[in-house]
């Protein structure tokens, strides 16, 4: 009999990871996938992004409408009620033999909480990393302790995972997903990515994702230094939107008075991965807060400069120049990152996220594990 896997998905920055896993498992003989899509993804504000489940059967795919539209922390937190009383319907009645989770949006916690009510086993992907400037880090932890499989995309977070108590044989290091669409796509050039964008993208344009940073009070009390620090740079600027949390609004305002007073600059509401990597792969460096600035930027040889706590204790790789959110800091950090004699020390850098690989690795996990009691039952830490 095939066992059911469900996936959540909840948003273009856990689908970008996702997207050939889920390609995958619905391809293999002894799966039956489901698809949970929620949060950000049901949203036309933040881009409607679970258009891109389309390349899916719609029978596969269930929606769970759970975000409010709201820039404060009552709105997140209300968010995730709405998002566990909707799961507890569709996971009660699906019933997978597993149910699939991926990474430390607040999101995450919503089925993580009902699958453990419901005795379904949870898998976790990204588990064992430490990012201590985010509410990311406790929710991460707290998935790890709820799951019963893990993927770790290091083995350093692998290592930290044991250390939390979990038993050896329920810990896979993977590598991070994200890479597998740079071994398996194949990206846009300069020229295409001209015509998809509509601007010209060069060693010279800045890629900015600038996310709120949910430990602070004020979430976005550092982003001016950020955008003062761009302005002092003269370069043309691609801004990404941030994610669906507490000051994203007021993110997204600073990134248009930007761009209305910078004709070279451009803000977008999303880019499906493979032209956000290709944009990665031709421009000149990444700046801001985001996990791709820890991952994906190593393979592709860029210079990503971190601002602020948001990553903090984040492995990375020798091209990320961590920087406080100070306007002169950031500005001698963007000038460093631009120069030839940087590039050339980040042209051979390996990537501790992994080959490529990771979702034939998972894959054989969620196939082959006994399904029961032993999977279920975890020993005390």
């Amino acid at each position: 009999m095939k066992r059911t896997i469900a996936v959540i998905t909840t948003s273009r920055s856990d689908y970008a990871h996702l997207h050939w896993l889920l390609r995958d498992l619905s391809e293999h003989p002894g799966i039956e996938l489901r698809v949970i899509a929620l949060g950000p993804h049901l949203s036309p504000e933040f881009g409607h992004t679970g258009k891109q489940l389309l390349h899916l059967p719609a029978s596969i795919i269930t929606a769970v409408e759970c975000l409010l539209s709201s820039d404060r922390d009552i709105g997140m937190a209300k968010t995730l009620g709405l998002a566990t009383l909707g799961l507890a319907d569709v996971l009660g009645s699906m019933r997978p033999d597993i149910l699939l989770l991926i990474a430390d949006r607040y999101e995450m916690l919503a089925p993580a909480s009902v699958a453990l009510c419901l005795r379904i086993p949870i898998a976790h992907i990204e588990g064992g990393e430490t990012t201590s400037g985010a509410i990311d880090d406790a929710v991460r932890n707290a998935i790890t302790k709820m799951a019963h499989l893990h993927f770790a995309c290091t083995r350093k977070a692998r290592q930290r995972i044991l250390a939390l108590g979990e038993e050896p044989w329920r810990v896979t290091w993977s590598g991070s997903l994200s890479l597998d669409d740079l071994r398996r796509s194949h990206l846009l050039s300069p020229a295409q990515l001209k015509e998809k964008l509509g601007i010209a993208v060069s060693k010279e344009t800045v890629v900015a994702i600038y996310h709120p940073v949910t430990l602070s009070r004020d979430t976005v009390a550092a982003a001016a230094e950020m955008f003062a620090a761009l302005e002092n740079s003269g370069r043309p600027v691609v801004f990404i939107y941030p994610n669906a949390d507490a000051g994203s609004r007021k993110l997204i305002s600073m990134a248009e008075r930007f761009v209305a007073t910078h004709a070279a600059s451009r803000l977008f509401v999303n880019l499906d991965h493979v032209t956000y990597l290709s944009l990665l792969k031709h421009a000149g460096a990444l700046v801001g807060n985001s996990s791709s600035g820890m991952i994906e930027s190593t393979s592709l040889k860029i210079p990503a400069i971190n601002i602020g706590p948001r990553q903090q204790g984040r492995e990375h790789a020798a091209n990320v120049l961590n920087v406080p959110a100070e306007k002169k800091q950031i500005s001698r950090v963007i000038k460093r990152a631009f120069s030839t004699e940087f590039r050339e020390s980040i042209a051979n850098l390996k990537n501790p996220y992994g080959d490529g690989r990771a979702s034939q690795r998972i894959i054989k996990v969620l196939s082959k594990t006994p399904l029961g009691e032993k999977l279920l039952l975890k020993r005390p830490s």
